[in-house]
C-alpha cells in the first residue's frame, strides 16, 4: 500500500521545487514592512549591491538592496541602526534561504537617528575636530569663493544674488547632490577637490568655501552628518562656512566648520562685506583724516609762532661767543710766540751738541786711530804667529800621544779578530767537510735505490724495451703498425728494427689465453 501511495505523489526536481517555493513566498508576501536592527552591514559590495541582515531578539532575516535602490536611499545604512524596511520576500535557490529584497529603507524613528548622531558627535569631539582652537578666521574680502551645493536648487541663486548685492566676487560652483546615498561622498570629494587646486594654477583656488543646502527633515540632512564629510571639512586648509538647512537645523558639519551660517543667504552675508557701506565708510574716514591733518597743522603752526616769540635774537646769541673768540685769538698769539722761543732755544742746544759729532770731527778721529793701528799691526802679527806655533806644537804632541795609544788598541783588536776568524774558518771547513760527506753518503744510497728499482735491472734479466721512432716506449703489439721503425733496447745496447706484424695464429693464441678485460702485463711485473 505504501508503494502505491508513493507512486501517486508528484515528483519534482530540485529546481522545480525551489521555483515553486519562491512563487509561493512572493505571492503571499509580495509587499511587506519589517522592523529590525541592521546587522553585518559592511558597505556596498563590489557590484554596488548591499547585503546584510535584519534581526530582533529572537530571529534573523537576510536582506539585500540592489544597486539601483541604493542610489535612491535618503540615508546610508549603519551597523546597529533600527530601521523599517519595505520590500518583498523571496528565496535564493543557490543556498535554500529566504530573504527580503528592500525597495525602501527608513529609520525606525527620529530618536534612533538622533542617538546615532550623538554617538558620532561624541566620537569626533573626542578626537578634537570640534575644538575652537583649530578653527581659522575667515578672509575679510575673498577674491574667489567656492560653493558646494546643488546646481539646480534655489540655494545657489540666493547666494549669487546676495553676493552681487553686497560685493560681487568670483564664484566657483562644485555641483553635488544634497540628499540621498551619494550626497556624503560627493560633498567630501568636493571639499577635498577645492583644496587640491594649486595656488596660481589655471583654475583659481578659492579663498573661502561655502557648503550649502536648503532646509529639510533629518533624513534629508543625513548626508551632512556623515563622518567622511566631517573629516574632509576638518582637513580643509581653506576656511569653510556651513550653511545647511534653516536656522534651527544643526548638522555635524556645523560643529567642524570654521563658521556656521543660519541660512545660505546668511553665508553670503558672512562671506563678504557690503561694498556700498565700505565705500561710504572709506569716504567718511577720508574726510575725517583730511580734517584731522588740517587741525594738526594749525596746532603745530600756532605752537611754532609762540615758540619763536620767546627765542633770543641772533645778535644776543652771538655776542658772548664773539667775545670768547676774540680772547682766544689773543691768547693764541701769545702762546705761539712763547712756543717759538722755546723751540729756538732747544734748536741752539742741539746745534752745540751736534758740533762735536760732525762728520769732519769723526773722520779725523777715525784717521788717527787707523794710523795707531797701522804702527802696532806688525808687532801684533808676529806675536800672533808665535802664539799659533806654540799652540800647534802642543796640539801635535797631544795628537801623537792619542794616535799612538789608539794605534796600539787597534793593532791588539786586529790580532784578536784575526785569531777568531782563523778559528771560525777552521770550524766552517770542518762543518762543510762533514756536511759533504753526509750528503755524498745519502746520494750514494739514493743512487743505489734508484738503480735497484730502475728498468735496467729488468733488462739485465733478459727483457727488452721497445721504442717507436719518436723515442716513446710501446706497451702493446696492437699499437705497432707493419713496417714501422722500432728501437729495441737491451741491457748492453740498442738495435734498430722494422715491424713485420704478428702472425694470425699468435694473435689468436694471445686472445684466447687472455681474458677480454685483462690488461697486458707490464715490463716490470
Amino acid at each position: 500500500m505504501s508503494d502505491v501511495q508513493a507512486s501517486n505523489l508528484i515528483e519534482y526536481s530540485v529546481s522545480e521545487l525551489s521555483g515553486a517555493l519562491r512563487r509561493t513566498l512572493e505571492t503571499a508576501f509580495g509587499h511587506v514592512r519589517v522592523r529590525g536592527e541592521i546587522s553585518g552591514f559592511k558597505g556596498p559590495h563590489a557590484s554596488g549591491h548591499c547585503y546584510f541582515s535584519l534581526k530582533d531578539q529572537n530571529a534573523r532575516l537576510e536582506a539585500v538592496i540592489w544597486k539601483s535602490t541604493v542610489a535612491r536611499l535618503r540615508f546610508r545604512p549603519q551597523e546597529g541602526l533600527e530601521v523599517i524596511a519595505t520590500g518583498r520576500i523571496t528565496t535564493f535557490p543557490g543556498s535554500s534561504k529566504y530573504q527580503i529584497v528592500i525597495d525602501r529603507l527608513e529609520p525606525a524613528g527620529v530618536g534612533a537617528l538622533m542617538a546615532l548622531i550623538e554617538e558620532r558627535r561624541k566620537k569626533l569631539a573626542a578626537e578634537g575636530l570640534f575644538d575652537e582652537a583649530r578653527k581659522r578666521q575667515l578672509p575679510y574680502l575673498p577674491r574667489v569663493i567656492g560653493v558646494i551645493t546643488s546646481p539646480t536648487g534655489a540655494v545657489i541663486r540666493d547666494i549669487l544674488h546676495r553676493l552681487a548685492d553686497r560685493f560681487p566676487r568670483s564664484v566657483l560652483l562644485w555641483p553635488v547632490r544634497v540628499q540621498g546615498e551619494s550626497c556624503a561622498a560627493e560633498v567630501a570629494a568636493a571639499i577635498l577637490g577645492f583644496n587640491a587646486f594649486e595656488i596660481g594654477g589655471t583654475m583659481p583656488r578659492p579663498d573661502l568655501l561655502i557648503v550649502a543646502r536648503g532646509g529639510g527633515s533629518l533624513e534629508d540632512l543625513w548626508g551632512f552628518h556623515d563622518e567622511a564629510v566631517v573629516r574632509a571639512a576638518a582637513q580643509s586648509v581653506i576656511p569653510l562656512i556651513s550653511a545647511v538647512g534653516h536656522e534651527t537645523d544643526w548638522t555635524l558639519l556645523d560643529h567642524v566648520a570654521d563658521k556656521r551660517a543660519p541660512t545660505p543667504t546668511g553665508a553670503a552675508e558672512i562671506a563678504v562685506p557690503v561694498r556700498a557701506e565700505l565705500v561710504a565708510n572709506l569716504s567718511s574716514l577720508g574726510g575725517r583724516l583730511a580734517s584731522g591733518i588740517l587741525r594738526h597743522n594749525e596746532r603745530k603752526r600756532g605752537a611754532l609762532i609762540g615758540a619763536s616769540r620767546v627765542l633770543p635774537t641772533r645778535e644776543r646769541l652771538l655776542s658772548v661767543p664773539r667775545q670768547r673768540l676774540d680772547a682766544c685769538v689773543a691768547a693764541l698769539g701769545r702762546a705761539a710766540e712763547r712756543q717759538i722761543e722755546r723751540r729756538r732755544n732747544r734748536l741752539g742746544e742741539l746745534a752745540r751738541r751736534m758740533a762735536g759729532r760732525s762728520p769732519a770731527v769723526l773722520l779725523a778721529t777715525f784717521r788717527q786711530r787707523l794710523r795707531e793701528t797701522a804702527r802696532q799691526l806688525p808687532l801684533r802679527e808676529a806675536q800672533a804667529i808665535n802664539d799659533k806655533r806654540r799652540h800647534l806644537g802642543h796640539l801635535t804632541r797631544q795628537l801623537t800621544v792619542i794616535f799612538g795609544a789608539g794605534l796600539r788598541r787597534h793593532r791588539d783588536a786586529n790580532t784578536l779578530a784575526r785569531a777568531k776568524l782563523e778559528s771560525l774558518g777552521a770550524r766552517q771547513s770542518q762543518c762543510m767537510r762533514k756536511s759533504l760527506a753526509e750528503r755524498r753518503a745519502r746520494l750514494e744510497g739514493v743512487g743505489q735505490l734508484l738503480e735497484s728499482v730502475g728498468y735496467r735491472r729488468v733488462l739485465a734479466r733478459g727483457y727488452a724495451l721497445v721504442h717507436d721512432d719518436g723515442g716513446r716506449p710501446l706497451h702493446r703489439a696492437a699499437g705497432v703498425a707493419t713496417g714501422e721503425a722500432l728501437t729495441i733496447e737491451f741491457a748492453d745496447g740498442k738495435i734498430r728494427a722494422i715491424a713485420a706484424g704478428p702472425s694470425s695464429a699468435a694473435r689468436r693464441r694471445r686472445r684466447s689465453s687472455r681474458a677480454p678485460d685483462e690488461a697486458e702485463p707490464s715490463l716490470f711485473e
